[in-house]
């Protein structure tokens, strides 16, 4: 029979990838972009909208020509009117009064602000009263951000009391983790390429917090059932267990990311790409950069950090030393198993459920049962009929 592809053994669970095994690599590989988002943070810092940073915004009528030539006017405007100050940001937004462009500027004074106003009505050839300007304090957007960090650090402590009650302490740390270590590379694409920072991409933010949660808890959940009970028995270790639940729900977590990264991306490049909507630009953005980056870290990061802090459990690495001490054995050929022997498998590689089987293992929990066994064999008599009666005829 050919061989299945590594789509169909993904969805059955049945791609024995070595995710857990290789944690060493993936805790390197997120050390060196933690390290990269952070200095990012202080050497570049954050391109902060006007109600961060405080500002004016003016709205011309897109009637007025293209987006590029009016910037450019507005940006000539300040030059005469408002000498240091420019356009930070100019997009094409609609409204109930039809299309306009918002140009977001530095920070002016009223009298400023009047007058290039008049100045930019003159430019266009349009009445002063179609121009509309406000301007915001960086004090609103300090609130805010204060705001949203205790929101933040409220979400934290109820998802870290939930995942003790609901799994355990272990498992509560490695998601906590897992969903720092998202924001934070979520924040360092924002800060290297330069995307500017709104209340929107601040929502964008905790979003995220929610769709990374689900992603590990799904996970987590699998491990838990794969791992219950598992002491009882010399079969595989923790590592091993938490990677064949990995894989197991490998290409769940996969389809959840797609389905959800479909519409999201609708949103990002049709609407705000196509369609011209700003607006939707950086919710869309920051929820797609963050969705796609906790699927990686959900995989890569939380079950692996999981099965290193499970290992310092005393029971656990206990137990994981007499699973190794016995297939050394089996090796060595000290401990005969109880049906053909079976290659040992490599520490925290996955195990084929089969050879387990074979090796007198007792079946493990997710795994799939084995072949059907061959006709006539049943209750573990040999094929034949005769069993242990000695000199029994066979028919």
């Amino acid at each position: 029979m050919a061989k299945s592809g590594l789509a169909a053994r993904l969805y059955r669970g049945e791609a024995d990838l070595n995710i857990v095994g290789r944690r060493n690599l993936w805790f390197g590989v997120a050390g060196v972009l933690v390290v990269v988002a952070v200095l990012s943070f202080a050497i570049s810092g954050f391109k902060l909208g006007i109600e961060f940073a405080g500002g004016n915004s003016f709205q011309v009528p897109a009637s007025v020509g293209t987006l590029d030539r009016a910037e450019q006017v507005v940006d000539e405007v300040l030059a005469d009117e408002a000498a240091g100050v420019e356009v930070v940001s100019a997009q094409k937004v609609g409204g109930t009064s039809g299309e306009f462009y918002e140009m977001r500027t530095g920070q002016l004074s009223a009298e400023q602000a009047n007058a290039a106003k008049t100045a930019m009505a003159q430019e266009f050839g349009i009445p002063a009263d179609q121009i509309s300007g406000s301007q915001v304090s960086e004090a609103w957007g300090s609130q805010v951000t204060s705001r949203a960090l205790l929101g933040l650090l409220i979400f934290i402590a109820v998802v870290s009391i939930y995942l003790v009650l609901r799994f355990e302490w272990r498992m509560a740390v490695a998601a906590i983790v897992s969903l720092l270590t998202n924001l934070v590379l979520t924040a360092g694409i924002y800060s290297l390429i330069g995307f500017e920072v709104t209340p929107s991409t601040i929502i964008g933010f905790l979003t995220i917090l929610g769709f990374a949660l689900y992603d590990v808890v799904v996970v987590f959940d699998k491990v838990q059932e794969n791992t219950r009970g598992i002491t009882a028995n010399n079969n595989m270790t923790y590592g091993e267990a938490s990677n064949l639940a990995l894989n197991q729900s490998l290409m769940r977590s996969l389809n959840t990311s797609v389905v959800a990264l479909l519409p999201v991306g609708g949103l990002l490049f049709i609407g705000a790409g196509l369609l011209g909507a700003g607006t939707l630009k950086d919710l869309g953005l920051v929820l797609f950069v963050g969705m796609a980056v906790a699927f990686l870290t959900s995989i890569m990061l939380a079950t692996p950090l999981l099965v290193l802090l499970k290992n310092m459990d005393p029971r656990i690495s206990a137990h994981n030393k007499r699973v190794l001490s016995r297939r050394a054995a089996i090796a060595r050929g000290e401990i005969t198993p109880k049906g053909p022997r079976a290659a040992a498998p490599a520490a925290d590689a996955p195990i084929d459920p089969e050879s387990a089987a074979l090796a007198g293992a007792a079946p493990k929990v997710g795994a799939r049962p084995a072949g059907k066994r061959p006709s006539g064999a049943r209750g573990g008599r040999p094929a034949g009929g005769g069993g242990n009666r000695p000199g029994g005829k066979r028919r």
